[in-house]
């Protein structure tokens, strides 16, 4: 048997076993723990409700956009079990672009624009903040 007989023969088997061990399992992955699934939502809808603007890639999109965007990064990173706290989500999600590498601002009326990643910090912060009792 030729070296290209033997090396069809077996390469596809090698190959195909190789990408389902590296795959994700599809189904298995956990959700992040419910309280940083909460947490996570109340920042990506502060966002779409902050009436800022979102930078990517040069560009700046509405609040709307960004949430759609962050969502998909979400749901990647979920698929990957790979996020399992906001700071995670921000960190690997929201700070920079993971096409180009560059960092995602946040621009705000009648504020200069900063690191999304500074925004969203703050944002967790008064999310995380006890509410006092009302009177």
């Amino acid at each position: 048997m030729s070296v290209g007989a033997l090396a069809g023969r077996w390469l596809l088997p090698c190959v195909l076993a190789v990408s389902a061990l590296l795959a994700p399992a599809k189904g298995r992955a956990a959700p992040p723990p419910a309280a940083a699934a909460v947490e996570i939502d109340r920042l990506i809808s502060a966002l779409a409700d902050s009436g800022c603007e979102f930078q990517r890639n040069g560009r700046w999109y509405d609040a709307g956009r960004a949430q759609s965007h962050l969502r998909r990064k979400l749901d990647w990173l979920v698929e990957r079990d790979m996020v399992a706290s906001a700071e995670q989500f921000i960190e690997r999600a929201a700070t920079r672009s993971s096409v180009s590498g560059r960092a995602y601002q946040v621009r705000c009326p009648n504020r200069p624009a900063e690191p999304s990643a500074t925004w969203l910090r703050r944002a967790l912060e008064g999310i995380r903040e006890p509410t006092p009792p009302s009177r």
